[in-house]
Formats: structure tokens, sequence, C-alpha cells
């Protein structure tokens, strides 16, 4: 393990991070709202402190990079950046306690979206833009953004891509991974440029239609406005939004094949038809709960189900609805898809779809070759059998995560936190989502969890946004072993 290669990479994230400062800087000053003091501040400690790193640990272009490092560098690199992003908030005095400044930030970061807030509104503009923008940041992965313009990396890239972009099968849509990388990111962007245009058209000032696409992209759920998208009281605003939460929770690659006249990548995803399907369903079964208990009509019962189905699924985490006031069947079907999550290759957090499916077709097989023992059969994805590695790779994913949901949730429980309250929290930030029910619902914040609860929160938040390994195998032996 060539720690000083770490070092130095890891210097080059907070260094980039310090640079990113200077548009919401610039953000604060055309609204004069006194927050560009704070992020300036901020962008100077970034930027000294990363090109101190990057100068101290300098080592000669390297050719490869060992998965260890790899995992090394996604893993202090996101720490680092989530500590950087910190200091705007705690400078500007509306974090007084600096674990607060690092919950959100980590929570923007992650495209988690859970907040201390108690009253958004009231904070400058400038800090505002800097919340949202660090999500679109952490969306498509501030490691697969300097894999793109760093591609001095060479080949040891893909080692940083795997521990960075959340799928269990990560594709390399060209040969080299900086390619792949950049590709990706102009998906992104083009994406991200027509909502805002929608936006516009549907009454949102530049503003909010910039700070809410920022939050929408990566599936992350910060918004300016306290009431979240409930605010804008819109159908055409949330059909344009829902439109988009759809979109980035799909795999980023069938995007870049439909770009290139190929909208049929869709329906011949398994994945993607699996994805869509389920949350049909599921936004059909919640709207015929709520119907008539919460809303007197169907279209309504539709209109709000479908947004809150589609939010949380998503782990984006908006919120039109107080869903904590519907029939408990509906809050348990809520609190079923904070576990799904979006596509591999997407946004979105929680378990991905594909680990879902595969779970079910495994479990599907077991159960076949109990009633024919002497069959030989496969879990086949899209009729191509799936390795027994890959398979070993997914249950042994799903056991951690739910291992480590049941600990933190008990630790977080015996911190006098309520059992809902804390098995939703935990759930939600492993996930990745943002609000959760009782305390830290739509309406609610975590403001009230203590200070260590936050803390926790904070790591469980990284571990959904790194794909759990990436964080806990810094806990094995054998990785500090030669």
């Amino acid at each position: 393990m060539r720690w000083g290669f770490v070092c130095q990479y890891t210097g080059i994230l907070v260094f980039f991070l310090g640079l990113t400062l200077i548009l919401p800087a610039g953000v604060g000053a055309f609204y004069a709202d006194g927050s560009t003091g704070a992020l300036l501040m901020s962008a100077a400690v970034a930027g000294a402190c990363g090109m101190a790193l990057f100068l101290i640990f300098w080592q000669p272009k390297t050719e490869y990079i060992s998965q260890r490092e790899g995992m090394a560098i996604v893993a202090l690199g996101w720490t680092a950046i989530g500590f950087f992003g910190a200091l705007p908030f705690y400078f500007s005095g509306f974090f007084p306690v600096f674990a607060d400044a690092f919950f959100e930030s980590v929570s923007g970061f992650t495209t988690t979206g859970a907040s201390v807030l108690t009253d958004i509104e009231a904070v400058p503009r400038g800090l505002l833009f800097w919340r949202s923008f660090i999500q679109w940041l952490g969306g498509m992965g501030i490691i697969v953004l300097t894999i793109a313009i760093l591609p001095f990396l060479g080949v040891g890239g893909f080692q940083l891509y795997k521990a960075e972009v959340p799928t269990p099968m990560p594709d390399k849509l060209k040969p080299r991974i900086s390619d792949t990388a950049k590709l990706l990111w102009k998906v992104y962007v083009l994406f991200s440029v027509l909502e805002v245009i929608l936006l516009l058209a549907g009454g949102m000032t530049i503003y909010d239609a910039v700070c809410h696409t920022f939050t929408t992209m990566p599936t992350g759920g910060f918004s300016t406005k306290g009431l979240s998208i409930a605010h804008y009281d819109s159908l055409y605003i949330d059909i344009v939004i829902m439109g988009f939460m759809v979109i980035a929770g799909i795999n980023f690659s069938l995007h870049y094949q439909m770009l290139r006249a190929r909208p049929l990548a869709y329906w011949r995803d398994p994945e993607c038809r699996f994805y869509l399907l389920t949350l049909v369903v599921l936004i059909l079964v919640v709207s015929f709960f709520i119907n008539g208990q919460v809303y007197e009509s169907f279209g309504e019962s539709f209109r709000y189900g479908a947004f809150q189905v589609i939010s949380i699924l998503t782990t984006t985490g908006y919120a039109t609805a107080d869903y904590n006031q519907w029939p408990a069947v509906a809050q348990l079907i809520v609190l079923t898809c904070m576990f799904f999550g979006g596509s591999a290759g997407s946004t979105g957090g929680g378990m991905k779809m594909m680990r879902i499916m595969l779970c079910v077709k495994f479990c599907y097989k077991e159960l076949f070759n109990l009633v024919h023992p002497h069959s030989v059969s496969y879990v086949k994805i899209g009729g191509k059998p799936v390795s027994g590695e890959v398979i070993s790779s997914v249950l042994g994913f799903l056991a951690l995560y739910m291992g480590i949901f049941v600990l933190c949730s008990i630790v977080l429980a015996s911190m006098g936190v309520d059992f809902v309250t804390s098995f939703s929290a935990v759930a939600a930030s492993i996930g990745n989502i943002g609000p959760g029910l009782a305390m830290v619902g739509p309406v609610g914040n975590y403001a009230e969890i203590p200070y260590f609860g936050k803390w926790l929160l904070s790591w469980c938040m990284l571990l959904g946004r790194l794909e759990i390994y990436t964080v806990i195998i810094f806990l094995v032996p054998e990785f500090w072993r030669k």
C-alpha cells in the first residue's frame, strides 16, 4: 500500500473541492446575502490543504493503482471532502456545532438529503446553492469526475472507478476508463440542462430551477424550500421532477445508448424492466390504500402516491405529502422502498434493483432445485448465466447491508431515540434517501438526533454511497497486511 500516493490523490480531490467553492461564493456575492466570506475562507483552506497534501506526498506518475489503494483513495477522499465541504456551513455560523455541519456536508455529497436545518429559507442563498451543488457533484461521483479530467491516472483509474461507481458490475463504455467517465458526465450534464429548462417553463426562478436540478439528477433531495416540492403545489412541476427522478434511477449507460439512437435499450435491459415494473406496481398499490382515506379522488391519490413512491424508491427524498399521516400499510410500503433503490449504474442509492433481482432469481433457483434435485439450473440475467462469484458478492453485500442496518438501529435506539425513528433514520441514511418516519419524516428533520447519533448516521451515509465494501474493508485485519 503506497500511502503517499493515496494522500497525494486525496490532496487533488480537496484542492478541486476548493475550486468548486468559488461558484457558490459568486452566487452569494450576487445576492449580497453575507455568505461570500465563509465560502471564500473555506475555498482558501481547502485549496491550501489540498495543495499541501499534493506537494508533500508528490510521487512520479504511476501506471497502476491496486485494488486496495483504489478503495483507500475513495474512502479517504470521500471522508476528506465531507470534512472540507462542511467548512462553509460551520464558518457561516448557521451550524454552530461541527457535527451538524459535517452531517449536512456528508448528507449532501452522498446524495442522502437528510438535514438538520429547521428553517431552510432563513439560510443565505449562497450556502443553499453550495448545499445543492455538492449533491450534484456527489451524484456522478467526485472520483469519477476527477478521473475524467485527470487522464494521467492511466490504466489504474479503473480501480478507482470500480471502488466508487455504485454498481455490482461496473460497465466500461469505452476502452479507456477516463473516456467512460467523460461520457457519463456528458449525459449527466445534458439531462441537468434539460431539467433546468423545463422547470423554468413551470414558473420556477432560475435560482430554484438550478438548485432543484442539482438535487434531482443525483437523487439527492435537498430543496431551497422548507416544504420541499410541496411548496410549489404544481402538478406540472411534480410531473417534471417525477420524470427526472425516474431517469436518474436508470443505469446511465442505457441513457448513453438511447442518445445514440437506441431507444429499445431500456426495454431490452432486464434490470430496467424490473425497475419500471416495480415502480408501477408500488405506485398503484399505495394509491389504492390512500384513496378515500387520505385523498378523496383516485387522481389525487395517484398524484401524491406516485410522487412519494418514486421519490423514496429512487432515494431522492423530495416530499409533496406527509406520508406519516398515511395508513400503516402505505407507510410500510414506503419503508420497503427505502431498501430497493435505483438501478445499478444510476445515481440512486439503496441495495440496487440488480441485487434485488439476482436475489429473487437465486431464491427461485433454490426452490426449483428442491423440486428437481437432479436438474442443472443457473441464475440468468438477459438469458446469460450469472457467475457464482457475482452471486456470492451480491448475497454477501445484502447480508452485510442488513446486518449493519440492524446493528446501527440498535445503537441509535440505545441513545434514547424512539424505535420507529431509529429504524427509519438508519434505513434512510444507509440507503441515501433522507427522510424517514416519525421524528425524521418528510416534515421533520435530524436536528434532535444526539450528536453521536449524527456521527453514526454520517458513517452510514458513506457506507451506503460507497457500497459498503469500500468503507467496511478498513475493519478487516487482512487489509492492513502485506
